[in-house]
């Protein structure tokens, strides 16, 4: 090493010592003849004084630099108690500029708002910023409980492949081209989830591995082209058993990472009662806020909006005294994620619903008169209604609840409120009179429902288990299907013929006539985890190197046209013949 010491431990007790640090300029301070350096390294920071102003006068922001000095004892008031290394300076002998540093697009001190896209081009600069190196260093620490936990319940890391075969999972494949086999392709892993259903059959029991998933679709504000998650496959286990593993995963990297000791067992909720009290399978319990199903209390009206399937609500509380524009933002709103708008009423402030607003004329007087304690609100609130099939109007309410929330200041950013929720639906309609798999193809159903699922696939209900952590679902899983005929079943209901089931899957049905055991598994969106363990508003804080929301990196420039030569060698233009006829 060309340096003796990292800046960031020296202390009081190396008073006298000579040492040579080796880092970055980050502050420079001129005080009439001496000149006071902040020299930064992956360790910290540390002040290092020169009494040669012309030593030091070229010295800018981000130069790379190498001192010699000695170690002293800062002047008594000078310390600074916010540094760890506030106790002491360096008296500067010697020194040299490794290199220098152009202008910086952005300053890598301070907390100055910075532009994104900015960020992402000079992503090694904004690296070099405190808050994104402690992020990414909180991600390497967390990697490691991951392997101390895994290996402490007996599980086995193993590499899967990145380049396979495209099967349907749910998002469009990232397609690779093969120079061996011109017109042929292969397809990068949405999820290592057929490989660890058949590290479950090769009898290794218990496998996991930080793994980078592939999917190709449309961009939203928080999803990645390649994202990492926790596989963990486990054999002869039920539902309980791999929920003991994943509480105790959660438990030591909120512990560690967080400081925050997440309560054990983990709350349970139903899917049914998450959607019915929160709109949502990944609700938010930092709150309160509940939906109120009002679908009875309106049965016999004759208020034509509110003849529908299902009638719900949600309360604001205060949100009567929110003026007119207000209200109309709320429209908007509402209108911005394909509704027709949001029905309310105003409570005033003797509790009865008032004139005001466009849904009070329609209601009988019985119905003011009971709407305030049906939907649970009082003096001085606003309820807000939805009405239609009870699935969309539910997820809009669910999705006011969560805007009320913040607007009105009622979620607590420093508490952490974790809920598994459980038994999902097997299947959901395909909006073309057929049904889809809700989580995967081989996600096995609740006991109850083994015998029957085909037979009612409306009400069939999976064994199925996601974890949700501040109305963010951080990890999800299942029991598998183990049994060939059951498996037959499953692609016999989402209308996937044996003809289909064989070219999509045939090496997994093939495996399963070798003595399958009963297994199941959880994977977590590791980017998200570590999003909510380090307090970031995006999962591309957590990610070293990430793409804009659009897609693109503005960092290399990717993604980029080949040339026709390289088009010609991957043979991408190639059409393969038929496959020969047995």
């Amino acid at each position: 090493m060309i340096r003796s010491h990292d800046a960031g431990t020296l202390r009081a007790s190396d008073e006298g010592q000579n040492v040579t640090l080796a880092g970055w300029v980050a502050r420079r301070r001129d005080h009439g003849g001496v000149v006071f350096i902040d020299l930064r390294d992956a360790s910290g920071v540390v002040q290092v004084v020169f009494r040669q102003d012309d030593v030091a006068h070229d010295l800018r922001a981000e130069f790379c630099v190498l001192v010699t000095g000695t170690v002293r004892r800062r002047p008594p008031g000078n310390e600074n108690p916010e540094l760890a290394t506030g106790e002491i300076e360096v008296a500067v002998g010697e020194l040299e500029v490794l290199s220098e540093s152009d202008p910086l697009p952005f300053p890598i001190e301070g907390a100055a708002e910075l532009n994104e896209e900015v960020r992402l081009h000079y992503r090694y600069l904004d690296i070099r910023r405190a808050e994104m190196a402690a992020t990414l260093r909180a991600r390497s620490a967390a990697a490691y409980l991951v392997s101390d936990v895994m290996r402490d319940h007996g599980f086995v890391n193993v590499e899967t492949p990145f380049l396979t075969r495209s099967t349907p999972e749910g998002a469009r494949d990232f397609l690779v081209p093969v120079r061996l086999r011109p017109g042929s392709w292969y397809a990068l892993p949405q999820s290592p989830q057929l490989f660890k259903q058949l590290l479950m059959v090769a009898g290794l029991e218990r496998y996991y591995q930080l793994v980078r998933c592939f999917r190709d679709e449309d961009f939203r504000a928080d999803r990645q082209p390649e994202f990492t998650q926790i596989d963990v496959e486990m054999s002869f286990v039920s539902r309980e058993d791999v929920i003991e593993v994943a509480e105790h995963l959660v438990q030591r990297l909120w512990a560690e990472i967080a400081g925050y000791q997440v309560p054990r067992p983990i709350p349970r909720m139903s899917y049914a009662d998450a959607m019915a009290r929160f709109g949502s399978d990944k609700p938010d319990l930092r709150f309160g806020c509940e939906l109120a199903d009002l679908t009875g209390y309106f049965a016999q009206t004759g208020f034509r909006v509110f003849q529908a399937a299902h009638v719900g609500a949600v309360v604001m509380p205060g949100g009567a005294a929110q003026t007119r524009k207000e209200l109309d933002g709320w429209q908007d709103w509402a209108r911005s994620r394909g509704a027709r708008g949001l029905a309310y009423v105003l409570i005033d402030a003797g509790g009865q619903v008032s004139d005001s607003g466009p849904v009070a004329r329609h209601l009988s007087e019985a119905e003011r008169a009971g709407l305030p304690a049906a939907a649970g609100a009082g003096p001085g609130d606003c309820v807000f209604f939805a009405a239609g099939p009870a699935n969309s109007a539910r997820e809009l309410l669910g999705a006011a609840r969560l805007e009320i929330g913040h607007r009105c200041g009622l979620i607590d950013p420093s508490a952490w409120a974790f809920t598994w929720v459980v038994d999902a639906p097997m299947f959901e309609d395909d909006g073309s009179g057929g049904w889809t798999a809700v989580h995967h193809p081989f996600t096995a159903p609740l006991p109850e429902w083994a015998d029957k699922f085909a037979a009612e696939p409306a009400g069939a209900l999976a064994d199925a288990y996601d974890i949700v952590c501040n109305g963010t679902e951080i990890g999800g899983g299942s029991i598998r299907i183990y049994r060939p005929d059951m498996q037959q079943e499953v692609f016999d209901v989402i209308g996937l013929s044996r003809e289909e089931a064989r070219s999509q899957f045939g090496f997994l049905l093939d495996a399963l006539r070798f003595g399958p055991p009963p297994h199941g598994g959880i994977a977590f969106g590791w980017d998200r985890m570590l999003m909510l363990l380090t307090g970031r508003d995006t999962i591309r804080d957590v990610i070293a190197f990430p793409k804009a929301a659009s897609g693109l990196d503005p960092l290399t420039g990717a993604p980029t046209p080949i040339t026709p030569e390289q088009r010609k060698e991957a043979g991408i233009d190639v059409i393969p013949p038929p496959p020969a006829q047995a």
